[in-house]
């Protein structure tokens, strides 16, 4: 895959990598970082993984993860100066995340289909409320169900679990199972370190 190298800039992919991130799509803009660390692996979907950084953006994809994209392509955006870290051991199943200050995601986080995460939830509204990007940040062994939508500032914490279709506006604690529109804790969850 040195020749993905060759063509973008600021791409560092490990080489033991997955063979089948040739057939994802790369968009780097001058000054953009993108590090896929070792044993990142996907499946041979051409454009299954789309991968976005605007200028200055940096995304960092920690080792063993599974970017899988059999139920639906995985989008991740990283805007102008950005930052995206993907903790080690995660599964991003068929999910958009997208960045405009900061997006963090713990140790062995699953995230399922159809979920977005997005650390800024307006663009400017009109001259008295400006776009306010917050960061997010979800902690270790946390599990998003499919088609949660995260929004800006929240922080979710470890061990914890988001129902299905949820909106998550708000803190969720360490250990604990939320969800709702907006997602409200429910019940606690135990250690989820040995899961899956």
């Amino acid at each position: 895959m040195r020749v993905l190298d060759w063509f973008h800039p600021g791409l560092e992919i490990d080489p033991t990598a997955s063979a089948n991130l040739v057939k994802s799509r790369f968009n780097l803009a001058p000054g953009a970082r993108l590090r896929i660390g070792p044993g990142v692996t996907t499946e041979r979907r051409s454009g299954g993984v789309n991968f976005l950084l605007e200028e200055g953006a940096v995304i960092e994809i920690g080792e063993g993860v599974w970017l899988r994209t059999e139920v639906g392509p995985i989008t991740l955006a990283a805007y102008r100066g950005a930052r995206m870290r993907i903790g080690p051991e995660t599964l991003l199943n068929g999910c958009h995340l997208s960045a405009k200050v900061e997006l963090s995601l713990g140790r062995r986080v699953w995230i399922g289909p159809g979920t977005r995460v997005f650390d800024s939830d307006q663009h400017d509204l009109d001259a008295d409320h400006p776009e306010a990007p917050d960061p997010v940040r979800i902690g270790d062994h946390a599990w998003i169900a499919s088609d949660v939508t995260v929004l800006r500032g929240v922080r979710i914490g470890a061990h914890s679990v988001i129902g299905a279709r949820s909106l998550v506006t708000g803190e969720i604690p360490d250990h604990t199972l939320a969800f709702g529109t907006p997602a409200r804790p429910r019940g606690v969850v135990g250690d989820r370190t040995h899961c899956g």
